[in-house]
């Protein structure tokens, strides 16, 4: 466990040392009182009732911001024990938990990838951009971090850190209440049938892996992610679509219900390199937006990096429009 110390309020010429200390404020007494300090500790692993309180933090924050300041991945990484590549920054002011940041070192070529919230009653305070010191110096300054949904505060904290932008991440939406596309031409000698948990594993980790080989996130999934995302309660392998040509996987349409908010996402659309061209994919599609108009869903939603044109493109074409962008921000070197 690595613990970084950081104050609660900087005085005018004040420097750290190797040691926690405290700040004082002076009263109109002339009476000397004590501000909490801040401490930023890093573990490779967090206990059930860490876990749950970063949960509540997160939980908190997106009720105020209207969406989660952690990605499904991030937050399926905070349980189930040690994770080869990702640490857990937990920031505390007189012991309690008032910012979170996760770090994701995996990509063997690009920098760590990070995401971080501080709760919405403690903000203004410098938090925010203590965690992103702290991940700054846990990357060796080579630092990727998210901001969902490019809020302004975010933006000014990429700019405090010397962050420039690097990436663009759409969130589409589109009614489903007048969906009213063609039926599905599949090229010829392809199947589609539904993913068998346990069976499928193996076939489909490895058609993802090679039709988002040039996408770190979700060309990197492994068995343990899959068995994460299956454990989910949202998991029904009713709406997880593939398609074979001769018993082959070629490609997959894995959809997802987000129940509260009355949303069906295309949550990823994949074609094996060698069998796209042919309109697998949208024909995917088309069966995959079928599927969640049958469930009653009054909308769809995805999301596509801004910079693919030919995605952009074909979800236009079938009637999406930008509903909100996420940003990524990086060092230069």
């Amino acid at each position: 466990m690595v613990t970084f110390w950081f104050p609660f309020a900087r005085p005018f010429a004040a420097t750290l040392s190797g040691a926690p200390f405290t700040l004082v404020r002076m009263t109109s007494d002339d009476t000397a009182r004590p501000l909490p300090s801040r401490a930023i500790e890093t573990y490779s692993a967090l206990s059930d009732e860490q876990t749950d309180a970063v949960l509540e933090l997160l939980a908190e924050a997106a009720r105020n911001d209207g969406q989660q300041a952690v990605s499904e991945q991030g937050r399926l990484q905070l349980r189930g024990g040690e994770r080869e590549g990702v640490s857990h920054l937990l920031l505390t002011v007189a012991d309690e938990l008032v910012g979170y940041a996760q770090l994701e070192d995996t990509d063997p070529v690009e920098a760590p990838a990070a995401e971080l919230v501080v709760h919405p009653a403690h903000r203004g305070h410098g938090h925010g951009r203590a965690l992103g010191s702290a991940l700054l110096a846990a990357s060796g300054k080579r630092l990727r971090v998210w901001a969902h949904g490019g809020h302004a505060a975010a933006r000014h904290l990429s700019q405090v850190l010397g962050l420039t932008l690097f990436r663009e991440l759409r969130q589409m939406r589109r009614s489903l209440a007048d969906l009213n596309l063609p039926d599905p031409v599949l090229p010829e000698g392809v199947t589609v049938r539904t993913f068998v948990p346990g069976q499928d594993d193996t076939a489909w980790l490895a058609v993802n892996a090679a039709a988002f080989a040039h996408h770190p996130e979700q060309g990197s999934l492994t068995q343990r992610d899959l068995d994460d995302r299956k454990a989910e309660p949202w998991f029904d392998p009713a709406g997880f679509f593939l398609a074979e040509r001769a018993g082959e996987l070629i490609g997959f349409h894995w959809t997802k219900v987000h129940a509260e908010e009355g949303l069906g996402e295309v949550y990823v659309l994949g074609v094996r390199p060698g069998a796209q061209g042919g309109g697998l994919g949208k024909a995917l599609t088309t069966v995959g937006l079928r599927h969640l108009a049958a469930q009653g869903l009054p909308t769809a939603m995805l999301y596509v990096d801004a910079d693919n044109k030919a995605a952009v493109s074909v979800y236009e074409r079938l009637g999406f429009v930008t509903y909100e962008t996420d940003l990524m921000y990086r060092t230069e070197t």
